[in-house]
């Protein structure tokens, strides 16, 4: 992915490094330690392979996840978050998931009672 040149503000560009569908939902995943591709495809449910690594690839391009290749056969590659970068994008995600929980919970509070 081509990063801009220009940027309104430091957010914008924040946004298009991590913005889309699955960027959040990976880093999000690897807040819990390394983990093997197919781990990864099989923990986030709707993600082709395909998308995964494309995903993966950029988000190592920008400095927020890196790759363990280990020798032997059959080969084995474990992927990470990097520091500082890649642990303090979870924070602002951590954020960013609470505020998902307090609507949920708010939009269930106000939801019709149904007789």
């Amino acid at each position: 992915m081509k990063i801009r040149e220009k940027f309104t503000c430091p957010l914008e560009l924040t946004h298009d490094v991590i913005k889309g569908k699955w960027k959040p939902i990976i880093l999000w995943r690897l807040r819990l330690g390394e983990m093997s591709l197919s781990k990864l495809e099989k923990d986030i449910q709707g993600i082709t392979q395909k998308m995964l690594l494309e995903q993966l690839k950029e988000l190592m391009e920008f400095g927020f996840v890196n790759k363990k290749v280990y020798n032997g056969y059959p080969l084995q590659v474990d992927y990470f978050l990097t520091e500082p970068q890649g642990k303090r994008m979870i924070e602002a995600l951590s954020i960013m998931q609470q505020i998902g929980i307090d609507f949920l919970l708010d939009r269930q509070s106000r939801a019709p009672i149904q007789e």
